[in-house]
């Protein structure tokens, strides 16, 4: 779990090296990161409901609101400017903060394997506002902070499985064990 958590954060450093390099401007990619700003909270949410995981709604909420208001908190305190004069309130990015806090969600809630593809989809949202110039590295880099740490304030794994019963019997004798996880 250790080496998969590593590999994501080394991805994102590279990324965002990659992404601050790049002046491009495409209105497809701004459009469909525009996108990904909606669709990957509304999966992570919709994962929860499916699943009729009650908790991880309630779970997700609050990450999600304290996400917000960190990120919008920080965006007018700071009032930094845009790169290329594209507005003011850059700092954190929003859209990188809402992708990054869905993805670290489905990692957090449903383990590793579940969120490569959501963080792949975070990262490209994220390249999008720097190819959009509405960005750069530093912006993206502390809206994918402030995103997954919303998240680990108040995400516990799901455990599908809350009932364990066992037994053991060597030479005659018998080991009944009961184990419940909340």
């Amino acid at each position: 779990m250790i080496k998969s958590n590593n590999t994501v954060y080394l991805f994102l450093i590279l990324l965002l090296l990659w992404c601050s390099i790049s002046n491009a401007q495409n209105k497809n990619i701004e459009t469909a990161g525009d996108i990904f700003l909606f669709a990957v909270p509304a999966v992570s949410l919709g994962t929860t409901l499916v699943l009729k995981d009650k908790a991880g709604s309630w779970q997700f909420a609050k990450a999600f609101l304290t996400n917000a208001a960190v990120t919008y908190g920080l965006k007018v305190a700071l009032n930094k400017p845009r790169p290329y004069n594209n507005g003011d309130n850059a700092f954190p990015s929003g859209h990188t903060s809402i992708t990054f806090q869905g993805a670290s969600f489905i990692h957090r809630r449903y383990g590793f394997k579940y969120s490569v593809p959501v963080y792949l989809v975070a990262g490209f949202t994220a390249f999008s506002r720097i190819d959009a110039q509405k960005h750069d590295g530093w912006d993206l880099l502390a809206g994918a902070v402030v995103g997954i740490g919303s998240t680990y304030i108040f995400t516990t794994p799901y455990q599908q499985e809350h009932m364990e019963l066992t037994m053991s019997s060597a030479n005659g004798e018998y080991l009944l064990g009961f184990m419940y996880k909340f």
